[in-house]
Formats: structure tokens, sequence, C-alpha cells
């Protein structure tokens, strides 16, 4: 139900439309373009009951994306690969300030992606594999 306080409305509308903004770039750069979307969605939808109308569609489109990332070995070794490129970035642009934009801000924010992108590779590849029909279990007889 909506909040009658007007701060709180505000909040959520600041917040809602700063995940919205981000998911939109994030479709374009590497990250998790969709998920913050929905998010941005989500607590759009908690005070603006119009907005829940949007909720669902991108939910459903959310998930299949999570289900494709993890459909192959080659998908999976991709994400792992750029998870770990990302961390080692992190690690250098954060070890080497001489660099454009050097230092732990930039690398931090690279180390954070890389740690974002592996949790929401394992969390797909649990979704994904608990969506897919087990094996008949065989009874001895």
């Amino acid at each position: 139900m909506p909040s009658r306080n007007p701060l709180r409305r505000g909040a959520a509308l600041v917040a809602g439309a700063a995940l919205l903004i981000l998911g939109v770039a994030l479709l374009v750069l590497p990250g998790p373009g969709l998920l913050l979307i929905l998010a941005g969605l989500l607590v759009l939808a908690d005070q603006f009951p119009s907005v829940a109308r949007y909720v669902d569609p991108v939910r459903d489109r959310a998930m299949r994306a999570a289900r494709e990332s993890v459909a192959s070995p080659v998908r999976i070794a991709g994400s792992s690969l750029t998870a770990a490129v990302l961390l080692a970035a992190g690690l250098v642009w954060g070890l080497m300030p001489g660099l454009p934009f050097g230092g732990w801000p930039t690398g931090a924010g690279l180390i954070l992606s890389s740690l974002i992108l592996v949790a929401l590779l394992v969390y797909s590849y649990r979704t994904a594999r608990a969506d897919r029909p087990g094996p008949r279990s065989r009874r001895a007889t």
C-alpha cells in the first residue's frame, strides 16, 4: 500500500529512478541491466501502483535472460572469465594509481562488479537447474 508520507514517496521516487537509469545504462554496458530495471520498478511499484503493471513483463524477461546466461558450458565459462578479468583489472587499477582513473575507487568498482557477476552467475545456474525436469527416479523392483 502506498505511503501517504511525502518524504517516503520522494525517497522511493529518487531510488527507483536511479535504479532504472542505472539499469538502462547497463543494458549496453557490462552489468545486470534487466535486474536493476526490475529492482527500480519494484521500488517504484511499492509507492506508485500504476507502475506495477510493468513489473511482471520485466521479471519474466530478466529470468529468461538469467536462464539463457547459463544455458551452455561456453556461456558459463565466458561469464566466469569475464568475472576473473574484472577482478584482475580491479586489483591492477587499485594498486597502480598512475593509470587513467587509477586508484581504489575505480578498482573497488571493478572488484564489486566482478563479485556481483559471480553472485548472479551462481543464482542463474541454481535457478535454471531447479527449473529443469530431473531424471526419473527408478525404483528397485
